[in-house]
């Protein structure tokens, strides 16, 4: 599949919210992204990023799981220019949705980490490790967060942490790509 094709198709986050979402959606989403605190060692760290990304998120507005975490994936773009977000509809693009599709389902939010030449390098969704050891120890079963009421601060931290994690992961993928490093001379 190309990624690269689809990630030029999609959205900027606010574009994304403001073709798909109602004034609701924006209010949730915007009330988590108020909530995405980096501490001074997160923001270096991104800060310090030096290699193009590409991140491709697959969402939904209406998705509460997409409520708790594309807001993060928002602060880390605006805190590192070098990661170029963009987003695309789960149910607008149904064969980037079958490609993504996760234990079965077409779950979101699921991302796509691309290098500045569009390789993909990561795939990761639709939850992260801290969030399903919350559920875990919270509940029986599987649920579905509605996004109506937004995640406890430690959750949001810990879930800021996990993607934050991958996004460095990342980073350093590219970082020592030999590929990469004979590009840019480093």
């Amino acid at each position: 599949m190309d990624f690269d094709a689809h990630f030029r198709q999609g959205l900027p986050y606010q574009e994304f919210l403001d073709a798909y979402g109602t004034d609701e959606h924006r209010r949730r989403w915007g009330e988590v992204f108020d909530r995405v605190r980096l501490s001074e060692t997160q923001h270096q760290l991104l800060t310090g990023f030096v290699r193009e990304m590409k991140v491709l998120c697959l969402a939904g507005v209406w998705c509460g799981d997409c409520v708790e975490q594309c807001p993060i994936f928002q602060r880390f773009a605006l805190t590192a220019p070098i990661i170029q977000l963009r987003f695309v509809d789960r149910d607008a693009d149904q064969q980037l949705a079958e490609e993504l599709s996760l234990c079965g389902g077409k779950r979101v939010p699921v991302v796509v980490m691309l290098s500045e030449d569009g390789q993909e390098l990561s795939r990761m969704g639709d939850r992260t490790l801290s969030k399903y050891r919350r559920m875990a120890a919270d509940q029986l079963g599987p649920s579905c967060p509605t996004g109506i009421v937004p995640p406890a601060q430690s959750l949001l931290d810990a879930v800021t942490q996990d993607w934050l994690d991958e996004f460095e992961r990342v980073q350093l993928m590219l970082r020592m790509s030999p590929r990469l490093r004979e590009r840019h001379g480093d």
